[in-house]
C-alpha cells in the first residue's frame, strides 16, 4: 500500500488524502486499501494539534496517536512504558531518573533527554501561555516558571547525559507514572518547533516520535494520519492511516455508519441507546467513567460573588429527573465533584448538605436564599446559562432552565448553545455567568479534579474561585505521602468547596462510544482513552478475535 507523502501540498495532494481516507472498513471487508484506514470520529472541531496548547479531550485522540511521552497508555489505559525503559525513585519520592530507549523523531534525528528537558520547560513558558500547564506544577519550581518569576533553567528537569532524564519534585506524587502518559509530558522536537514556530504543527512541517504523523488537517473536513515508520514500536501498529471526522451532528455520524464510512464515533444520543443497539447491533459501548459533567457559576463577576445566589441556583436543578428521564442510562446524579470510581480516596466521600432534601424543599431553601441576597418581584434575578451543542446537553439545558424558573416568578433564566470549542474557549476567558460543561480524568487521582479549583490554576479554574483555606488544605495534602491521610485531607477540602458552590455538579457519566464489532483491540476504561495504535481489524488479523459488547444493561 502507498503511503501519501506529507511533502505533497496543494489541491492535487489535499484530493488524494480525502480520497485514501474516506476508504473502506465499516466491517465490510474488502481489498487491502480498505482494510488498513481506520475511520474515527471526534465529536467537535480541533482548534490546536500542539500537545502544550491542547486542553480538549478530542484534540487528544489525534495528539496521542502522534506523540509518546515517558510513558505510554495500554489499551486498558493503564501505564506501561513509552519512551523511558526503567526509572528509579529517591527514598523521598522527589527525585525520579528515567533510563530512555534510544528511539528518533520521524526524520530520523535521535531523540534525547534534552528533547524532554525543552518540552517540559516549553509548557511553562509565559509567552506560550499553555491552558494546562498548572497540572505540571508539582514539577519543581514550575509555577514561579510559568509566573516569569524564574528563569526556564530553574526548573526541575535535567538531561544527566543523552538517554538519561531526571524530574524533580514539589512534592511527593504516588500518581506520576500516569501523569507521565498525558500529552502536557510529551516530547516535542525542538529542532522543528524553532525552526517553524507556531506552524511546525502542520503537516507539511511536522515530526513526531509516535505510531501516526499528521498528513493532511483542514478544519470542518478531516484529518488524516499516517503510519510513522521510524515509530519504535511500528511493527506492532495495524492500521496504515487513521483519518479523524469533526462531526458534532449525530444524525451525520449515523450516516457514515450506514454508509460504512465510519469505524468509531466517541459518542451518541443517549436518549435513544436502545434504537441505537437496534439499528447498530454491537456497536453501542458504555461504561463506569471518571467523568463528571458540573456547572460553574463565574464567582469574579456580579451575581455570583454572592454564595447564597450560587447555592440557590444549585439548589433548584432536579437532577433526578435529568438522569432519569433525559439522559444515556446509567448515568448518575452528582452531589460531589470527585467521581466515585477515583483511585487513593477510600474515605467517605462529601456531598453537598441539601442532597437528602425533597425537591419541596430545595426550591423553598432557594426562594429564600435569593430573597436574602435583596432579590424578588422588584429586583428579579436574571442571568444566561449557556451550554455545549454536543451530547445529550441541549436536551438538558431546557429542563434547568424551568427548574432555575420554578424558583420564583422572578428569576429570568436564558439559555445559550455554543459549539463546543466556543464554550470551552469561553470558560477559559472566564467570559460567561453560568456555564456547563464536563471534567474527563487525565489521571486515577482525586488531585487532578480538586486542583480545578485552586487559586492558582489559570484559566481551568473556570469560574476564578479562590479560597484560600481550600488553597491550604491541597498544599497540605500534597505534602503527605501516606495515601489514607492524604484522602482525609482531600475530603476535608472537597466538603469545603462544595458548600462555597463554586460549581454544581451535576451527573457522573458513563463512557459513549459507538465501535463498529470488526474492530479489535478495544478496551474499556474509566478514562476513554483509545490509542489507535492498538486497534486493528478482525479480517485484517485473521477474523478470529471475538470483542466483547461492554455496554451496560438497561
Amino acid at each position: 500500500m502507498k503511503s501519501i507523502k506529507t511533502s505533497l501540498l496543494g489541491a492535487a495532494a489535499a484530493a488524494m488524502v480525502f480520497t485514501l481516507a474516506g476508504c473502506g472498513g465499516g466491517g465490510s471487508g474488502g481489498g487491502d486499501d480498505e482494510a488498513a484506514v481506520l475511520r474515527r470520529g471526534i465529536s467537535a472541531k480541533v482548534d490546536t494539534l500542539d500537545p502544550h496548547r491542547s486542553s480538549a479531550k478530542w484534540e487528544n485522540i489525534v495528539i496521542s496517536d502522534m506523540f509518546t511521552g515517558l510513558m505510554q497508555s495500554a489499551a486498558d489505559n493503564e501505564p506501561i512504558p513509552g519512551v523511558a525503559e526503567s526509572w528509579e525513585t529517591s527514598e523521598d519520592g522527589l527525585t525520579w531518573t528515567f533510563k530512555l530507549k534510544e528511539t528518533q523523531w520521524s526524520d530520523g534525528e535521535p531523540l534525547t533527554a534534552e528533547d524532554f528537558v525543552y518540552a517540559f520547560r516549553r509548557i511553562q513558558d509565559p509567552e506560550l501561555a499553555s491552558q494546562y500547564s498548572s497540572l505540571l506544577y508539582i514539577v519543581k519550581n514550575a509555577a514561579e516558571v510559568n509566573a516569569g518569576e524564574l528563569p526556564p533553567e530553574e526548573l526541575g528537569v535535567r538531561a544527566i547525559d543523552d538517554y538519561t532524564f531526571e524530574i524533580t519534585l514539589e512534592e511527593p506524587a504516588p500518581y506520576l507514572l500516569g501523569l507521565l502518559t498525558h500529552y502536557t509530558t510529551y516530547p516535542v522536537p525542538q529542532h522543528i518547533v524553532e525552526q517553524y514556530g507556531e506552524s511546525w504543527i502542520q503537516p507539511e512541517n511536522i515530526e513526531v516520535n509516535g505510531p501516526y504523523k499528521l498528513a493532511y488537517w483542514r478544519t470542518g473536513d478531516q484529518i488524516v494520519s499516517e503510519k510513522n515508520p521510524l515509530f519504535s514500536e511500528a511493527d506492532s501498529v495495524c492500521f496504515d492511516r487513521v483519518a479523524y471526522y469533526e462531526l458534532e451532528d449525530s444524525a451525520a455520524v449515523e450516516r457514515k455508519i450506514e454508509a460504512g464510512e465510519m469505524d468509531i464515533n466517541n459518542g451518541f444520543d443517549g436518549g435513544r441507546v436502545d434504537e441505537l443497539k437496534k439499528r447498530f447491533p454491537g456497536w453501542v459501548r458504555t461504561t463506569p467513567g471518571l467523568v463528571t459533567t458540573y456547572w460553574t457559576f463565574n464567582s469574579s463577576q456580579e451575581p455570583f460573588t454572592d454564595v447564597r445566589v450560587r447555592k440557590a441556583l444549585a439548589l433548584a436543578l432536579d437532577r433526578e429527573f435529568i438522569v432519569d428521564k433525559v439522559l444515556t442510562p446509567g448515568y448518575v446524579p452528582a452531589y460531589s465533584f470527585v467521581p466515585p470510581k477515583m483511585s487513593n480516596y477510600n474515605v467517605e466521600r462529601p456531598e453537598v448538605s441539601f442532597m437528602d432534601k425533597s425537591r419541596e424543599a430545595r426550591l423553598e431553601d432557594a426562594r429564600a436564599l435569593l430573597q436574602e441576597a435583596g432579590y424578588g418581584p422588584d429586583n428579579p434575578l436574571t442571568f444566561e446559562f449557556i451550554y455545549r451543542s454536543t451530547d445529550d446537553n441541549p436536551k438538558v439545558a431546557p429542563v434547568a432552565q424551568a427548574n432555575w424558573e420554578d424558583i420564583a416568578p422572578w428569576v429570568n433564566a436564558q439559555i445559550l448553545k455554543q459549539d463546543t470549542k466556543v464554550l470551552y474557549a469561553r470558560l477559559r476567558q472566564a467570559d460567561f455567568e453560568v456555564a456547563d460543561g464536563a471534567w474527563i480524568a487525565d489521571f486515577d487521582d482525586p488531585i487532578n479534579f480538586l486542583y480545578l479549583l485552586e487559586s492558582d490554576t489559570g484559566q481551568q479554574n473556570y469560574g476564578r474561585y479562590s479560597n484560600p483555606q481550600y488553597d491550604a488544605l491541597l498544599s497540605k495534602a500534597s505534602q503527605t505521602r501516606d495515601l489514607e491521610e492524604r484522602a482525609e485531607i482531600f475530603a476535608e477540602a472537597e466538603k469545603l468547596m462544595l458548600e462555597d458552590y463554586p460549581i454544581t455538579p451535576m451527573w457522573v457519566q458513563v463512557t459513549k462510544n459507538l465501535v463498529d464489532p470488526d474492530i479489535t483491540g478495544w478496551e474499556e476504561n474509566a478514562q476513554d482513552n483509545h490509542r489507535s495504535r492498538w486497534m486493528c481489524r478482525k479480517d485484517l488479523e485473521g477474523g478470529s478475535d471475538e470483542v466483547a459488547d461492554a455496554s451496560l444493561d438497561d
